[in-house]
């Protein structure tokens, strides 16, 4: 007698994991990123970014371009002048993330911060330079 072996199945794009998302990331060639995380499955629930920074002649307040899209597309944002105060901290954790991805967040992100998501901090990195040995 034979018993039947139940059949795989095969997984739809529908049934996939949703991840909710916190973007680090502060200049310009992050909101390419930021946009992709968007347009995708997954839950953005806010952004991590640098406070805003004096620029210009007139040294006035400049938002970063991922602040500005973030706050078009309605999110969070979490801008502290360090991420690993407990304020920050605190943000960051009620935001409750799965995953935070990093592209050229422009800090250094203490160990209390990286423990928080389950599925850690992942850095897209856009150069070529860490293949080459470089910085």
């Amino acid at each position: 007698m034979s018993v039947p072996v139940p059949r795989r199945r095969t997984r739809r794009p529908e049934d996939r994991l949703t991840v909710r998302v916190v973007l680090a990331g502060t200049p310009e060639p992050a909101v390419p990123a930021l946009r992709a995380l968007l347009a995708s499955r997954h839950d953005v629930v806010g952004v991590l970014t640098r406070p805003d920074a004096r620029a210009g002649r007139g040294r006035r307040s400049v938002t970063s371009p991922v602040k500005a899209l973030a706050l078009e597309a309605g999110l969070p944002v979490l801008a502290p002048a360090r991420p690993g105060d407990p304020e920050a901290l605190s943000a960051l954790a009620g935001l409750a993330p799965d995953c935070v991805p990093v592209v050229a967040y422009g800090a250094l992100v203490p160990r209390a911060a990286l423990d928080l998501p389950p599925h850690g901090w992942v850095n897209l990195h856009f150069s070529l330079l860490p293949r080459w040995g470089g910085g």
